[in-house]
């Protein structure tokens, strides 16, 4: 039975009682308004972890001026009856005082240099600060075995690999493959966003990833090609992008003509919505 729990010390409590059994902390930290990406997470946690904690807390620190803090979905009890349906042990459910006791402007910050700063973190300055804060104390919190997290999130997945690489955090951290809609659009909170006429262009997005995909895989087209005609394509389709680009999948470096696992990743305004997606790319694979 998942039973909930709002502080520190009751949770440390209930972890370190799995623990004397030697059951592995799976982990599942979300921002709630929960859908079938999350729980196909909740899923994966289930099977890599004895014991299963998911935890639900809209992280300030990671909203930049003018962003969606205040309007972002918070749907606890659907979230909580969601869960009900998963194995799940405990839901942790922080406020603002158990997460940031001295307050956002007094909370150590950890920052990752360089992959925070790239892609999204240029457009959204801050966001991966408040990213990998809000994950390093969660993991101070949790001390799971197993963390899992969605590759629609991409950069966020490789940035947070890379702070548990660079603290030496004993956490495997475990990239799931992203749940999208029949037509290709990945599942996400801010699709809620989207007018009915802009619901029917977002799934381009996903469209222009795999054909650059399958570009970059038959041809030696210049990476610079793809990602220019990759940004064309989404302004002729009437998103605004943010950036469309290809990638090593190892660390987001720009690659060389060595590197074969590359990933495309793109983010593009539709109206009131953000979106991000990304495909990965195998080259010399059909």
């Amino acid at each position: 039975m998942m039973i909930e729990i709002n502080d520190v010390a009751p949770l440390r409590k209930a972890i370190r009682a799995r623990q004397r059994k030697d059951e592995a902390v799976a982990f599942v930290p979300t921002m709630g308004n929960l859908h079938a990406g999350h729980l196909d997470l909740v899923r994966v946690a289930g099977e890599r972890g004895s014991a299963v904690v998911v935890s639900i807390y809209v992280n300030p620190l990671q909203f930049g001026q003018h962003e969606d803090l205040d309007s972002y979905p918070r749907t606890l009890e659907a979230d909580k009856a969601a869960l009900e349906k998963y194995n799940i042990d405990i839901l942790f459910v922080p406020g603002d005082r158990t997460m940031y006791p001295r307050g956002i402007e007094q909370q150590t910050k950890v920052v990752v240099p360089g992959l925070g700063e790239a892609l999204c973190g240029e457009h959204r300055p801050g966001h991966f600060v408040g990213v990998t804060t809000v994950v390093n104390r969660l993991f101070n919190i949790v001390q799971p075995d197993i963390a899992v997290f969605g590759k629609k999130d991409y950069q966020q997945l490789i940035i947070i690999r890379r702070m548990v690489s660079d603290l030496a955090m004993p956490v495997e951290v475990i990239g799931v493959d992203t749940v999208r809609e029949r037509d290709g659009l990945a599942l996400s909170s801010r699709n809620r966003y989207l007018s009915a006429q802009q619901r029917t262009v977002a799934p381009g997005l996903y469209q222009t990833l795999r054909e650059a995909r399958d570009t970059l895989q038959r041809t030696e087209v210049d990476r610079s090609r793809i990602e220019a005609d990759g940004y064309r394509k989404l302004v002729d389709l009437g998103f605004s992008p943010d950036y469309f680009s290809v990638r090593t999948q190892a660390d987001l470096s720009n690659p060389d003509s060595q590197d074969s696992s590359l990933v495309i990743l793109a983010a593009a305004r539709l109206g009131q919505a953000r979106l991000i997606d990304n495909i990965e790319a195998e080259l010399g694979c059909q």
